[in-house]
């Protein structure tokens, strides 16, 4: 028989704000460390690969990047069991030593030119362990954030706290757009390639700092004494199975906008277009930083409409606006470069600030960690970093630069399919067993997977 449980009076706004802002800061840190591998590709490749064929040299870069993908489901699994069971702070205290542990070792590493293969297998080490870290992160730190917000501003602190997790693109993009300034071209490709590891190694160091002193919400804290689960794991699969598939699938929109973003279009701009490289870079991180600015705005939004109708007007935009705003980006200008990654990033802002805190309040607390760790990182696994990759192949296969665009848009209106099953979860306050508890006298859909 299921417990409804209370939910537990709300913490002082001071300590609430203390605890979004150690989320946010680790989540910072998480995403920067795991991230600037990508933007160091290139000099990785030089470095631990053999010289003598740089296009391998760079696939295998690649191909370690994307091994990290793979592993996340895995730590996702392992970090959310433990943090359903052991409580948040002590698991989102793990992943960011662990990931900083990474980040400075792969800033320390020896090349190929002193130890030969093993320095790409001492990379692919690294690199295996930001997976299985980042695999607990996102899950683990937003859990977090969702369970010590205001019932109220809940779309509001999630779209904070996804933002913290693109700005880690901007901040390295530009600190090795300075790094190669100060140096000059020969020295960063030399040794000052290093410096942005050991500085994530650095900022890990503060992220471990700041979560420590934190402790865990007190939905979570009274969702456990309330109701015992011995396994996370397998209540997961059987109480919310659906939750599950809901979530695969909805991250298919978000991850696919936010990597063709991220991920692709600058590469798309430098190599398929044939765009300056600095222009490509500004224009680029112009759009991250918009999505980064809309995220909480359109959370609040979601706080106000709900999930939904948020949810469903990003997907119908991203699908409406795929193709012409590629062509704008395809133009070759500065200006259209800059116009069509906006439009893009308008789109995945919207569906993501409604998407991140539904695929959250779709769990019971008790294996919020656990079965939204197992759900995201697959989707991400299937749809997010495979982006890039489907995306050039496009390319290549048809000829069309614009071929990239259709695929964005059939997974934009998959999207909208996915919304019309997935609940209304705006008015969820406390979810423990099969039945939520809701705020006011606002109902809960009855096809809310518990």
């Amino acid at each position: 028989m299921s417990v409804i449980a209370h939910p537990s009076a709300p913490p002082p706004l001071a300590q609430a704000r203390r605890r979004l802002l150690g989320g946010v800061v680790g989540t910072f840190v998480e995403w920067y460390d795991f991230l600037i591998y990508g933007l160091s590709a290139p000099v990785l490749a030089a470095h631990f690969f053999p010289e003598s064929n740089p296009t391998a040299a760079l696939l295998g870069t690649f191909a370690i990047y994307a091994i990290a993908f793979f592993v996340r489901p895995l730590g996702g699994v392992f970090f959310g069991y433990l943090g359903d069971r052991t409580g948040r702070i002590n698991i989102l205290a793990a992943t960011v030593l662990l990931m900083g542990a990474a980040t400075l070792a792969t800033g320390l590493l020896p090349t190929y030119g002193s130890i030969g293969v093993w320095a790409a297998l001492l990379l692919l080490l690294c690199r295996l362990a930001q997976g299985f870290s980042a695999g607990g992160e996102t899950s683990g730190g937003l859990s977090y954030v969702l369970e010590s917000a205001p019932s109220d501003r809940r779309g509001h602190w999630i779209g904070i706290a996804v933002a913290s997790s693109f700005l880690p693109v901007v901040l390295g993009a530009f600190l090795i757009l300075g790094l190669r300034t100060a140096f000059g071209d020969a020295a960063y490709d030399e040794w000052a390639w290093r410096i942005p590891f050991l500085f994530g190694g650095l900022l890990a160091v503060v992220g471990l700092w700041l979560r420590r002193k934190l402790d865990d919400p007190e939905e979570y804290v009274e969702a456990v004494h309330t109701e015992q689960v011995h396994n996370p794991i397998r209540t997961a699969a059987r109480a919310n199975w659906r939750a599950i598939v809901l979530v695969v699938f909805l991250v298919a929109v978000q991850a696919v906008g936010a990597y063709l973003i991220n991920g692709y279009l600058y590469s798309y701009l430098t190599t398929t277009i044939g765009m300056a490289a600095t222009p490509a870079l500004f224009t680029n991180a112009a759009a991250v930083l918009t999505i980064t600015v809309l995220l909480p705005v359109f959370g609040a939004v979601a706080d106000r409409v709900g999930r939904r109708k948020v949810m469903f007007g990003g997907a119908a935009l991203l699908a409406a606006t795929a193709y012409p705003a590629l062509q704008i980006v395809a133009t070759g200008t500065v200006i259209g470069a800059l116009l069509g990654q906006l439009l893009l990033a308008v789109a995945v802002a919207l569906f993501a600030s409604g998407g991140f805190v539904t695929m959250l309040e779709l769990f019971q607390t008790t294996v919020r960690f656990t079965g939204h760790a197992i759900a995201y990182n697959l989707g991400y696994a299937i749809f997010g970093g495979t982006t890039p990759l489907i995306a050039s192949s496009l390319v290549n296969a048809t000829g069309s630069s614009m071929a990239p665009a259709f695929y964005v848009a059939a997974i934009s209106v998959l999207g909208l399919a996915v919304v019309v099953f997935t609940p209304e979860t705006r008015h969820v306050v406390l979810r423990t067993g099969a039945e939520p508890t809701v705020r006011g006298n606002a109902p809960v859909s009855t096809e809310v997977p518990a």
